[in-house]
């Protein structure tokens, strides 16, 4: 009896090992060593912390979740949050913090603590959501100002970031500047404004979605510089001091669903060793330095974009720029049918130009009420495809004596199969720059 009751309990006492974690049982064996226990992640409540910076410090090594509760938050210094696995969430814009640094700092460090030293190291999965940053003590709604502070968001080796519901405004920098951040950067619904370099900056990103954001009278709504992957969708862009969207060597991306107005500059940029990108179904609308200009990349597409009232050029295919197809657009001004017009302000539409470009099939456009010629070519242009497009009342500066497809220089190139005709509604005298904003 004494030997089947031993037997038993040695049984229960295995049964509690495994059920307690086999892990210590193995951590027991001679000659082995223990296993570490995972770090353990809290929840901190910045309420009750002397200050926003406290609450981050407070994060354990696990990381975890920051609650920033409302108010209006002064700084005069950054914040640095050094822990990866965190969330940091605030109670929308009743949450704001306020950058009165004059020195030209960002209100919010993310990175790793021992980045400055060590430039490799990096964090995992930091979130941000759900508060405002505003660079400007003095800041006046729906204006720009002259901040002296730095980024809103300066981030640096953080890999999974995401930033969701962020409202980011009047910064003397970028509003959200991501430096290095290569795996797999999120932004979505948020909102950058009246900063004073680019709503968003990217460099040396990989795997990048920046979706259903506003950006209003920033320099720049979004740079992206020697990156990869850049998906950048469905997003509303307004009234820029100077360009919409600026991609420099950069690989295999996609730009689509973006309404682009009233930039003072371009709305797309494509420079230095850009290729394998798609523009495409995007709203360039009264765009003062022009729609696109492809300034050095091969392998692209231009296709179901709408070209409204851009000044200068629709689009400019230059001299470093090659292997290009542009199919399915329209370049159009204000015509709304039944001779009609908006009036009062400019009207100015433009087409395509090709700029010693060479190896360019533009197929399948509308060309209409166009203040220039449909496309022209200038330089040395060679194989150039330009078939099946409609050109109606163009080159209206002229009265129609420049040619609507003006490639008379062109070499081994084919012009066929398109339709040209006179437009059959008035001329409307075209107004100045500052009428229009007027």
């Amino acid at each position: 009896m004494e030997l089947q009751r031993s037997w038993v309990l040695a049984g229960l006492a295995i049964v509690v090992v495994l059920l307690t974690g086999g892990w210590q049982l193995r951590a027991a064996e001679p000659g082995k060593a223990a296993t570490p226990e995972k770090p353990v992640a809290a929840v901190i409540d910045a309420s009750k912390c002397a200050g926003l910076q406290q609450a981050f410090d407070a994060v354990p090594a696990g990381g975890g979740l920051v609650k920033l509760p409302p108010g209006r938050f002064e700084i005069t210094e950054p914040l640095v949050l050094s822990r990866g696995e965190t969330r940091v969430v605030g109670c929308g814009v009743a949450t704001c913090i306020v950058n009165g640094n004059r020195e030209g700092k960002p209100a919010l460090i993310v990175q790793a603590p021992q980045r400055d030293k060590h430039p490799k190291a990096r964090l995992w999965r930091v979130q941000l959501a759900d508060f405002r940053i505003c660079g400007d003590p003095q800041a006046v709604d729906g204006k720009s100002t002259e901040p002296k502070s730095g980024d809103g968001v300066l981030a640096r080796g953080i890999d999974e970031i995401y930033l969701h519901g962020m409202s980011i405004d009047h910064c003397g920098g970028h509003g959200v500047n991501l430096e290095h951040c290569y795996e797999d950067p999120r932004l979505a619904d948020s909102i950058f404004t009246y900063n004073a370099r680019a709503g968003v900056n990217l460099l040396e990103c990989h795997d990048i979605i920046v979706s259903a954001n506003h950006f209003e009278e920033n320099q720049d709504a979004l740079c992206c510089t020697d990156s990869f992957n850049l998906t950048m969708t469905g997003n509303n862009l307004d009234d820029h001091r100077r360009h919409g969207v600026v991609i420099e060597n950069t690989y295999g991306s996609v730009v689509s669903g973006n309404m682009i107005e009233e930039c003072e500059g371009i709305a797309i940029i494509l420079d230095r060793d850009c290729y394998g990108i798609t523009l495409c179904s995007n709203v360039l609308a009264d765009n003062f330095g022009g729609g696109i200009d492809l300034r050095d990349a091969h392998g692209c597409a231009v296709s179901a974009n709408t070209f409204t009232i851009d000044w200068v050029r629709g689009l400019i295919v230059g001299p470093a720029s090659g292997r290009i197809t542009v199919t399915g657009n329209n370049f159009s001004d204000s015509y709304r049918g039944d001779d009609s017009r908006r009036k009062g302000k400019q009207n100015l539409a433009t087409g395509v130009l090709l700029d010693g470009t060479r190896d360019v099939v533009l197929s399948g456009n509308q060309f209409s009420g166009l203040d220039g010629p449909a496309v022209e070519a200038r330089g040395d242009c060679r194989r150039l495809a330009v078939t099946g497009n409609i050109c109606v009342g163009v080159s209206r500066s002229t009265s129609g004596k420049q040619a609507a497809l003006d490639l008379a220089g062109a070499k081994d190139s084919v012009v066929q199969n398109n339709i040209t005709a006179p437009g059959d509604e008035p001329v409307v005298p075209n107004v100045t720059k500052e009428e229009t904003k007027k």
